[in-house]
């Protein structure tokens, strides 16, 4: 079955052959670990994680790899602007370092309770300098590099195609970037490969280079990474549509220039989350964080379903009235197909004619760029169904939510002795040790008396939270 996708690149929907036959080398742009995720950076992994299973469902073997940004990364994507890693530990009176962690662990956490599949790679910047170090060494031998007051610079004059992911004129994108006065480039749309000569007199996170001591800049990490583990040709390459006029932009020109030869197949950018006054956005302070969501009342996978209900290519509007439609929604969902749970007969027999044509119809819808509403219709017709039994019905909605990741058969009001669910026990403790990380008392011991309900007993340790049936 064909598997479709826009591809940013071409401005087209395209259908993906894989460099190597059933195989896809999946690269998505991972968290700059300075501040918990907000709900928008969280709508983007759900995409790219949906994208993921999709492919898996289509019979495509994937190697995903992401990257965690714990290295001073600017405000702005060009170079400018505060190190936010530095603004993190001045915030709140810890070291850089303790920081990233914190934080990787947080965002990591939120992927969990999200049903986020961990990538088979996460690389971390700082574990990789080197990388990075030999991969501006073949651009400088390669001659699309300058020095200027200390840094390094990659010269986008040298690379002729520099305007194509954009689809912009470089006026434009000049005009339509944040791009603050750096007397040093020779033209303004040129940028740092190495920083030994910032604004910060006491960069915190510096390393030895042939250049001095510094540090990279941070479109250059995902270059060096993702060849390191995926090598130079990349079948898909994912991250938001903020990244595709300046990161990705820049990615592609290093990239190429360094290799010589196309270098990603297939671009694909989740649009924004957006609320009634404009993006979400850290840096004003106007942003919510998924604990924000389980305070009000909200379970991650209500989220998620909330994701689910719209294009990735569209903007999707935010408001707790629409999440809650969504959350009412999704109950119905889930106590129609518990219904179908439990009138399910052992002497049910599974008519696989049946079964694949709803699997051909459900794979149909995903593999057309991620139509994901459509495949809800699927699941509907299913549910629907007056002539598959139950047990059929129940093996088609479990086959689907390999794809949705919603926990659809699962009911979480009832956890006893005879019908325990591991995964949801675990996704309950990763939201309490979320929430007393954050001392937010009140839900930490509402989690913990939901489950003393459903006769499961947490055990608090040094080591971590276990828990034990009572």
């Amino acid at each position: 079955m064909k598997f479709l996708v826009y591809n940013t690149l071409t401005g087209e929907k395209e259908e993906v052959i894989p460099i190597e036959e059933g195989k896809i080398r999946l690269y998505t742009c991972g968290p700059t670990v300075y501040d918990y995720a907000h709900i928008g950076n969280l709508r983007t992994y759900i995409f790219e994680d949906v994208l993921k299973k999709t492919m898996e469902y289509l019979g495509l073997e994937v190697k995903h790899v992401m990257n965690i940004t714990d290295v001073g990364h600017l405000e702005s994507d060009s170079d400018t602007g505060e190190d936010k890693m530095a603004l993190g530990a001045i915030r709140e009176k810890k070291t850089v370092w303790e920081i990233a962690r914190y934080y990787e662990d947080a965002f990591l956490n939120d992927s969990q309770l999200l049903n986020i599949t961990v990538p088979t790679i996460i690389c971390r910047a700082t574990e990789h300098i080197e990388d990075m170090i030999n991969f501006i060494q073949i651009l400088e031998d390669k001659d699309f590099t300058y020095k200027a007051n200390g840094n390094v610079y990659f010269s986008i004059e040298k690379y002729p195609h520099y305007a194509k992911l954009a689809n912009l004129s470089l006026e434009e994108l000049e005009a339509g970037s944040r791009v603050d006065v750096d007397p040093f480039k020779k033209n303004p749309l040129d940028f740092v490969l190495w920083f030994t000569n910032s604004k910060f007199s006491n960069q915190i996170m510096q390393w030895e280079s042939p250049w001095g001591t510094g540090f990279p800049g941070w479109h250059i990490e995902c270059s060096a990474m993702s060849m390191k583990y995926l090598g130079d040709r990349i079948d898909i390459h994912c991250g938001g549509v903020d990244h595709i006029p300046v990161h990705h932009t820049n990615e592609i020109a290093q990239s190429e220039s360094a290799k010589g030869h196309k270098w990603v197949n297939y671009w694909m950018h989740g649009e924004f989350l957006v609320l009634d006054n404009g993006k979400m956005s850290k840096s004003s302070g106007d942003f919510l964080t998924l604990s924000r969501l389980i305070e009000e009342g909200y379970s991650p996978l209500d989220y998620r379903h909330f994701c689910l209900q719209s294009r990735y290519r569209k903007q999707l509007v935010f408001s707790f009235e629409s999440l809650t439609e969504s959350q009412k929604a999704f109950k119905k969902l889930k106590s129609r197909i518990k219904n179908i749970v439990e009138g399910k007969a052992n002497e049910d027999v599974i008519d696989k004619s049946k079964i694949k044509e709803y699997q051909d119809k459900f794979a149909s819808q995903i593999g057309n760029d991620l139509n994901i509403a459509n495949a809800f219709t699927v699941l509907a017709e299913v549910i629907k169904d007056g002539i598959l039994n139950n047990t059929e019905k129940v093996y088609l909605i479990e086959d689907f939510d390999k794809v949705f990741s919603l926990n659809l058969t699962i009911d979480e009001e009832i956890i006893n002795s005879d019908n325990v669910d591991e995964e949801y026990i675990l996704m309950l403790i990763l939201e309490r040790n979320k929430a007393r990380n954050e001392k937010n008392w009140v839900r930490a011991d509402e989690i913990r008396n939901i489950l003393l309900e459903g006769n499961i007993e947490l055990v608090d340790s040094r080591d971590g939270t276990t828990w034990q049936i009572i």
